[in-house]
């Protein structure tokens, strides 16, 4: 059971999905043998434990469904409760969001299969785990209800999925699968996105590979791609959201602009945003820690962790408050102090709780009478028990008398062999072992009942106070979510403030005329890449008249190809807002 982690994990990589079974009732209230049965389903695209997952990338499930031409997609992270959907009426526009978002796992219908998509490509080159689901998923009505239940709304409008009925049904058979194989109440997806691709700049599968936005090429690691300059987030959350915005440039140039004043409002004001990056240094994941606490597998040290990271919040209030710019404002107003919460986790569980949460030793003194209580009981039991030990030497002229404690047999008093003539009528033996006896009192029974029965009741009490200070915490989860989606974007535009500052990055002036005009532009990689400022920087005029194209020529290694992917990189970073 302790080592089933490293196993799923090995599992899961291999492309399996694995049935978790467990006791579903109490061994000391079962008569005959104890109910089992199958609690959670981990697949690819639902797997939830730490170990397994980069911090830095979303884990995405994704549901496609096909119907005749037109594709309706839906994706979700469990992990944060990021959760989108969409339709599109190419099979080129499908597999370029497969390109982007770069799911785990792609779930779909019969139809799907058949559609000429390169699933080898997707299976071997991106390990993405492909399978068809039943045809009774894909059912529309089924599909709107279970829409409906999952984010208790009346009917789609409020939800804005009116115009987007194939991404309804890939939304509804995914919300079927996932009910299916986590067999949970899934509370922490309270929301979801209907995008356009039209939103954002499209960017087709082999210029995303040449690019090389999030990996390089050659060897698929972070270092030597753009998101490796750009990223100097402190938060797992940050460096997530950065990467979507890596991922999907904007096209609208008023939320590009307002993006640009945050920044440039960042970059004036270094002092400023070196506070506040001190401050979001030790905030955890709190996205995926919520969908932990909404799985019920958040253990005690989680929720000191989490309560760690909430005490920053004032403090980040605090320091954007100054801001004026429009996106730090909002960050600020978005931003929920959740001292409630900070403070019911503060009183509630002590600083350096156990990993295990059944053993007691999590809840705070002071907290609950009863836990008081029965603590007291079970310290009082060891000086009851010193006592006994001292009066039974006294009273039987055994000095090496003992009491021993194991857990088949209980308490006993432990006689070794020299003194076995000494034992008195009233012992009654308890186990043999080779160079002395244990033995058991009436009195020493009767204590055994009381301090065994104390801990039983205080561990008891303790795992339920938990569960119930746990839930308390889930149930707030709608605040927590948006307070961390603040705090992720915060750390991005600090993070891009201050590659702009230390790089030496100018704000673009965005026009809409179809003008490329970069003066002493520099590769962003490439020049991190050289030593002592040896990068030499070119100018690019491009327009949609005379100048409609250019023809580079000169020897291999001149730069040309650098030169060419400068110009699409530079255009990229003015559209993501850096």
């Amino acid at each position: 059971f302790h080592a089933a982690e490293t196993y799923i994990k090995r599992l899961i990589e291999k492309g399996h999905k694995v049935a978790i079974c467990e006791q579903v009732e109490d061994p000391s209230q079962a008569k005959g043998i104890v109910k089992r049965e199958i609690v959670r389903i981990v697949t690819p695209g639902t797997n939830i434990s730490q170990q397994s997952l980069d911090d830095e990338k979303n884990n995405y499930l994704m549901c496609i469904f096909a119907n005749d031409g037109s594709y309706g997609i839906s994706f979700v992270d469990v992990t944060t409760g990021d959760f989108r959907t969409t339709s599109m009426d190419s099979l080129a526009k499908v597999r370029d969001e497969i390109f982007k978002f770069e799911p785990a796992e792609i779930i779909c219908n019969d139809a799907f299969l058949i559609s000429g998509m390169d699933f080898d490509y997707l299976k071997d080159k991106m390990s993405i785990v492909i399978s068809s689901i039943e045809p009774y998923h894909f059912d529309e009505e089924q599909a709107e209800e279970r829409i409906k239940r999952q984010f208790k709304v009346g009917n789609l409008e409020g939800l804005g999925l009116v115009d987007y009925p194939m991404g309804v049904i890939a939304t509804g058979a995914l919300l079927g699968y996932l009910h299916e194989t986590q067999k949970s109440s899934l509370d922490h997806l309270m929301h979801i996105e209907a995008y356009e691709t039209s939103e954002f700049m499209i960017i087709d599968s082999s210029s995303r590979r040449n690019l090389e936005l999030c990996e390089t090429l050659r060897d698929k690691q972070k270092k030597g791609s753009l998101l490796w300059v750009l990223d100097k987030t402190k938060t797992a959350m940050g460096a997530r959201m950065l990467r979507n915005m890596v991922e999907q440039p904007l096209v609208d140039k008023k939320k590009i602009e307002e993006r640009y004043d945050a920044i440039t409002t960042l970059t004036n004001q270094t002092i400023v945003r070196e506070e506040l990056r001190e401050y979001l240094n030790p905030i955890y994941d709190l996205e995926r820690l919520i969908s932990r606490i909404s799985y019920k597998s958040a253990n005690p040290r989680d929720l000191v962790s989490f309560a760690s990271s909430l005490e920053m919040l004032p403090y980040i209030k605090q320091v954007l408050a100054e801001f004026k710019s429009p996106l730090l404002t909002k960050i600020n107003e978005d931003m929920d102090p959740l001292t409630d919460i900070t403070s019911l986790i503060r009183n509630s569980i002590t600083d350096d709780p156990p990993l295990a949460q059944k053993d007691g030793g999590i809840i705070r003194e002071g907290y609950n009478e009863d836990v008081d209580k029965f603590r007291r009981s079970r310290t009082d039991g060891k000086k009851w028990l010193s006592e006994l030990e001292a009066r039974e030497r006294e009273r039987t002229g055994i000095k090496s008398l003992k009491i021993k404690y194991n857990r088949v047999f209980g308490y006993s008093l432990e006689v070794t062999n020299t003194f076995k003539d000494l034992v008195p009528e009233d012992y009654i033996r308890k186990q043999t072992l080779t160079n002395a006896e244990r033995y058991i009192t009436q009195e020493l029974k009767d204590l055994e009942d009381l301090i065994l029965g104390a801990e039983d009741k205080l561990y008891a009490l303790e795992f339920e106070l938990f569960s119930s200070i746990r839930d308390q915490v889930g149930a707030e989860v709608v605040r927590i979510q948006r307070t961390a989606k603040a705090v992720a974007a915060l750390d991005v535009f600090a993070s891009l403030a201050l590659v702009a500052q230390r790089n030496n990055f100018v704000r673009p002036k965005i026009n809409e005329t179809g003008l490329i005009d970069i003066r002493n532009g520099r590769h962003p990689v490439v020049e991190q890449m050289i030593e002592n400022d040896m990068f030499i920087p070119n100018d690019t005029y491009l327009d949609n008249h005379k100048k409609r194209i250019s023809i580079i020529t000169g020897p291999n290694m001149a730069g040309k190809s650098t030169y060419m992917r400068q110009t699409a990189l530079i255009v990229l970073m003015a559209q993501i807002g850096s």
